[in-house]
């Protein structure tokens, strides 16, 4: 892939970016749009060809009730023999009843195929915590024949917290067992002006599987960490994943991106591993963070050491 397009703004103000390379070879581009209003799709035959795609409308928020606002960080999967899209959205009387909420499609062209609603996604029969507070940035991944579901929510009293939880699957849009929290913020990198983890993703490499996220506020101090777990482990055991002390990525004021996260992993036409992220390109953010447009979509290649661990390195 063309290095000049690595670590400058690649799709303006799309935030939260998202891209999975289809098997008939698509790739397909989703992201958080300014308006909060909906969900997008763009596709390619090559990476770099989504930033001049065509961006169309697959779906419109509604005018009131649930899913109605705030429509943030929409993802694209292919599980359980169908597309679908994971979302979090709020209400337009309460814009911050946030709530992760799941499309599905009807055909095998997620881009030209009608969607429809399946609603809040559903926790497990017994499981009487999940989704009842501010829950959203869903990721899905499969290890060997199982699929996961990891996602940001809020608990505590006051000033809460947004902790990352973990579940499996047993459809695209139903877990089949109870939350296990994964991570809290438990390092002074996770707490800049509010308690974060919130933006999971998965890569895979062998047998070693690493799960990065975003924490603290979405300013300069906005920064990716990652845990990890070999493939193989029980997931769903906490002990299974080990948390990086660091952050792996964090703001380079020399280069001038700032807030670097909400990150996803796709693979260029030549397989090389490519990490997309949005971060800003001014430190002094005018008016509210969250209303500002100027997250941008990022590519950078991810690199391995010889521990067979990611390297995320800025490139000139």
């Amino acid at each position: 892939m063309d290095s000049s397009l690595f670590c400058k703004v690649w799709i303006p103000q799309r935030a939260d970016p998202f891209v999975t390379k289809a098997e008939d070879g698509w790739y397909y581009f989703t992201a958080s749009v300014p308006a909060y209003d909906g969900i997008i799709l763009r596709r390619s035959k090559t990476l770099a060809g989504l930033a001049q795609a065509e961006e169309k409308y697959i779906w419109h928020a509604h005018e009131s009730g649930p899913m109605s606002f705030h429509i943030w960080a929409p993802e694209l999967h292919f599980l359980f023999g169908k597309w679908y899209i994971y979302f979090a959205a709020g209400e337009r009387d309460n814009i911050w009843k946030i709530r992760p909420c799941v499309l599905e499609c009807q055909g095998m062209d997620p881009y030209t195929d009608q969607w429809v609603e399946k609603g809040k996604m559903t926790a497990a029969k017994d499981d009487h915590f999940s989704f009842h507070a501010f829950s959203l940035d869903a990721t899905v991944f499969q290890v060997q024949d199982r699929w996961y579901y990891v996602w940001a929510e809020k608990v505590g009293v006051g000033k809460q917290i947004s902790n990352l939880y973990i579940g499996e699957m047993e459809n695209g849009y139903t877990l089949k067992t109870v939350q296990v929290l994964l991570t809290t913020p438990d390092y002074e990198w996770e707490r800049h002006g509010f308690w974060v983890n919130e933006g999971p993703n998965v890569i895979i490499r062998g047998d070693k599987l690493f799960l990065t996220y975003s924490a603290s506020d979405t300013g300069i101090h906005y920064c990716m960490g990652m845990l990890t777990a070999r493939v193989g482990s029980d997931l769903l055991d906490p002990l299974s994943w080990k948390k990086s002390r660091k952050p792996v990525l964090k703001s380079d004021f020399k280069r001038g991106i700032y807030g670097p996260g909400h990150n996803s992993f796709t693979k260029d036409e030549d397989g090389n591993d490519i990490m997309v992220f949005h971060a800003r390109t001014e430190a002094e953010i005018q008016g509210n963070p969250l209303y500002n447009p100027n997250r941008h979509a990022m590519l950078m290649p991810v690199q391995w050491d010889k521990f067979g661990r990611p390297v995320f390195k800025y490139t000139d």
